[in-house]
């Protein structure tokens, strides 16, 4: 049976289950205010989901419907975007961040239902909640297994159709510059509990499909050891990292005040944490690629890092690019 509890509770319960090296399934949102929590969820039928191909989404066969795999997106106005990038762009050059994540809230209909959306997606981390969101990540966000624990930061996006796209991105001085800035935020992250932290991995990417054509994401990939007896500080490690660095920016502290002003929403549980716990590997993901229902409505969020050198039109352009469905 999965339950939501405030946000203290899941980590309380995630130290509790890591201790015995029970399976778990748990979310938090973004504000940390509140999450869910499963015990072997892989019985569970309250909510799906799908860790790297592990999960109960079999269980749920039957409910893919056949209804049209489309997705009409009505952005946000150009003018109303440009505004609160501003008040991010304000923010950079009073000095308060390095880097802020702006995120928007797009109206969008689908022939599909939050469900059908989930048993037909393709990626890395599926989770869906009825009646609320179906997410389908791309993005790890921490791995522990055997005492390692490492976290994949993604950061820079463009059209795989683009000249020479796969140069472009990794060439682009902003995109590069918000990358190095997640990069060192995430290794001060992992610090926090491990040793030894390194970069294995710096900006490789991906190929990801989607309905509209393939895009490609620029990712790097930061290890380090963790002491003996992390598993009874399963949830603390986790916690202690959130918000995500990629989702929020750096510093993180006067970097969010700067996002809940320019968005003026709380954002939920897109760009919060899932993850599941095997008994032995612990594996999670940032909600992005997130479609909400609300009154009946259905809601895309989207978002991207703002630096000193970003152009307004080009990042207004990147989160319309970034809702799309998930399977060709």
């Amino acid at each position: 049976m999965t339950c939501f509890f405030d946000a203290g509770r899941v980590r309380e319960l995630m130290n509790r289950c890591g201790a015995r090296r029970r399976p778990f399934l748990f979310a938090v949102n973004f504000e940390m205010t509140e999450g869910l929590f499963a015990e072997n969820p892989l019985a569970c039928s309250s909510v799906g989901f799908s860790v790297n191909g592990v999960g109960n989404r079999e269980g749920m066969a039957g409910k893919s419907g056949s209804g049209a795999a489309l997705l009409e997106a009505r952005p946000m106005e150009f003018a109303e975007y440009a505004r609160r990038f501003g008040t991010v762009r304000r923010g950079l050059l009073r000095g308060d961040s390095f880097l802020a994540n702006l995120t928007v809230r797009t109206p969008v209909v689908s022939g599909l239902s939050l469900e059908e959306i989930f048993m037909r997606a393709e990626a890395p981390y599926l989770l869906y909640v009825p009646g609320r969101f179906v997410c389908f990540s791309p993005e790890r966000f921490v791995r522990i297994a055997g005492g390692r624990i490492a976290t994949n930061p993604m950061k820079g996006t463009i059209n795989a159709s683009v000249p020479d796209a796969r140069q472009t991105i990794l060439n682009d001085p902003k995109e590069t510059a918000e990358h190095n800035t997640v990069v060192d935020l995430l290794r001060n992250d992992l610090s926090i509990h491990a040793d030894r932290v390194h970069v294995e991995r710096f900006r490789y990417i991906d190929r990801i499909a989607t309905r509209r054509g393939d895009i490609l994401q620029v990712s790097s990939e930061i290890a380090g050891r963790l002491p003996a007896g992390y598993e009874a500080r399963m949830g603390d490690i986790l916690f202690d990292m959130l918000p995500a660095g990629s989702v929020s920016g750096a510093p993180k502290s006067s970097t969010l005040r700067i996002i809940r002003e320019a968005e003026g929403e709380p954002r939920g549980y897109y760009t919060g944490v899932f993850g599941y716990f095997d008994g032995q590997t612990l594996d999670s993901a940032v909600l992005i690629r997130f479609i909400e229902e609300e009154q009946g409505r259905m809601y895309f969020r989207s978002g991207g890092g703002i630096t000193a050198y970003s152009d307004c039109r080009s990042e207004y352009e990147e989160v319309i690019e970034k809702v799309y469905l998930p399977f060709v």
